[in-house]
C-alpha cells in the first residue's frame, strides 16, 4: 500500500481507527472521515500523512466534499474502506421508532451507496481501485432485536455484489467484511459474548482492519464481490 491514497469513513474510533492506523503502517497515505473531527484529529496524530474531513456519510454534498478534498490534496484515490454505521437498542420489529430505523439505513446503507458512487468515480479517472465495505455477520443471517441493522447490512451485502459486478472488468475491485462481535464497545462483556464464538473470544478491531487492509493490496488482486467473514467462526457454527 505504499503511498496510496485511501480514504476511511467512520475513523473516529473502533474499527475506523483501527483501520487508518493499519493503513498507515502500510505506507498508505490517509483520508480519516467522520462526523467527529476532534477524535479524528487524535487519530490523526498516529498518522504520518493525513487528511482530516469531517463528513457525514449519509449526506450526497458531504460525501462529495470529501472525494473532491481528497483529490485536491492527493491527486488520486486508490482504495477506500467505507466503515461508518450506527446502531441503537434492542427493540422488536414493531417498536422500532420511525426515525431510527430510517437513520440507521441512512447510514449504513445510504452511506455506502454515496461512498462508492463518488469514490468510483475518482477511481475511474484513475484507473482503478479497491473499495472495501462494512457488512456484517448480520447481513449473512439475522439476530434478534435489530432488524433495522440487520435490514441494512444485507443490503449493504448485496450493493457490495452488484457494485463488484458493475466495475469488475474496470479495474475496481469491490468487496465487504462481515464482522462477529468486536470489541468496540466498554460496555461489553468479551468474555460472556465470547463464550457464543467458537474460538471462544470476541474480536479485536485490529484483526478487522488486517483483513481490510489485505483485501485493499495487490495481494487481493483477483477477489471481488466477495463478503469475507471475520467472525471466529460464528457463522460456521449457525450454519
Amino acid at each position: 500500500m505504499a503511498n496510496k491514497v485511501v480514504i476511511v469513513t467512520g475513523a473516529s474510533r473502533g474499527i475506523g481507527a483501527a483501520g487508518a492506523r493499519a493503513f498507515a503502517a502500510a505506507g498508505a497515505r490517509v483520508v480519516l472521515a467522520a462526523r467527529d473531527e476532534v477524535a479524528l484529529n487524535e487519530v490523526a496524530k498516529d498518522i504520518r500523512d493525513a487528511l482530516v474531513v469531517p463528513t457525514d456519510v449519509s449526506d450526497s454534498e458531504s460525501v462529495k466534499a470529501l472525494v473532491e478534498r481528497t483529490m485536491n490534496r492527493f491527486g488520486r484515490l486508490d482504495a477506500a474502506f467505507n466503515n461508518a454505521g450506527v446502531n441503537y437498542a434492542l427493540r422488536p420489529v414493531a417498536d422500532i421508532p420511525e426515525e431510527e430505523f430510517d437513520q440507521t439505513l441512512a447510514v449504513n446503507l445510504r452511506g455506502i451507496f454515496l461512498c462508492m458512487k463518488y469514490e468510483i468515480k475518482a477511481m475511474l479517472a484513475n484507473g482503478g481501485g479497491a473499495i472495501v465495505n462494512m457488512a456484517s455477520t448480520a447481513g449473512l443471517g439475522s439476530a434478534p432485536g435489530l432488524a433495522s441493522y440487520v435490514a441494512a447490512k444485507h443490503g449493504v451485502v448485496g450493493l457490495t455484489k452488484a457494485a463488484a459486478n458493475d466495475y469488475a472488468d474496470k479495474g475496481i475491485r469491490i468487496n465487504a467484511l462481515a464482522p462477529g462481535p468486536i470489541f468496540t464497545d466498554p460496555r461489553m462483556d468479551p468474555q460472556q459474548v465470547g463464550r457464543w464464538v467458537p474460538m471462544q473470544r470476541v474480536g479485536r478491531p485490529e484483526e478487522v482492519a488486517a483483513v481490510a487492509v489485505w483485501l485493499c493490496s495487490d495481494d487481493a488482486s483477483y477477489i471481488t464481490g466477495a463478503i469475507l467473514p471475520v467472525d471466529g467462526g460464528k457463522l460456521a457454527r449457525s450454519a
